[in-house]
């Protein structure tokens, strides 16, 4: 486990979406304020909007990747591309259920609920959601490749 590993964690508790919680983790790391990076996560949250497609949690290791690794240099994409794969692949293999990055899958659903209104954060939400964790797992991730991929 990692600082920013409790630090995403933690935002979860606060209120945050799965995406918002890993992107506010490592805010100063990609030069933003908190604020700045719980703005341009905020629509990834429930599997994009609600929608529960790909998981927050893994929408905010794309978002921190490109902010740290990106280029604006078209060439690059495909390096890029290569580090989202492996890093998918990486939190597939370690986020304690299926084998996927499709929220829906990872919460039990069959289906999504069909609807954009955020549920209610209570008790009885906390203990049946997995994204507290799933937070905590991939910012754990994000720590380890930049530990390992020293940026210039």
């Amino acid at each position: 486990m990692s600082i920013y590993g409790d630090r995403a964690y933690a935002a979860f508790f606060k209120g945050y979406n799965c995406c918002q919680s890993v992107a506010v983790a490592f805010a100063e790391e990609m030069g933003m304020t908190e604020k700045q990076a719980l703005q341009i996560s905020a629509g990834f949250g429930g599997g994009f909007g609600r929608m529960r497609e790909v998981c927050g949690a893994f929408s905010g290791i794309t978002l921190v990747l490109g902010a740290l690794y990106g280029s604006d240099d078209p060439a690059k994409k495909t390096a890029l591309y290569t580090d989202v794969q492996a890093l998918a692949a990486e939190y597939k293999a370690r986020n304690g259920g299926p084998n996927t990055l499709i929220c829906r899958e990872l919460l039990g659903l069959k289906q999504a609920e069909g609807s954009p209104v955020a549920s209610p954060r209570t008790p009885e939400y906390y203990k049946k959601r997995p994204c507290p964790e799933l937070c905590r797992v991939a910012a754990d991730i994000m720590a380890e490749y930049i530990a390992a991929h020293p940026r210039d």
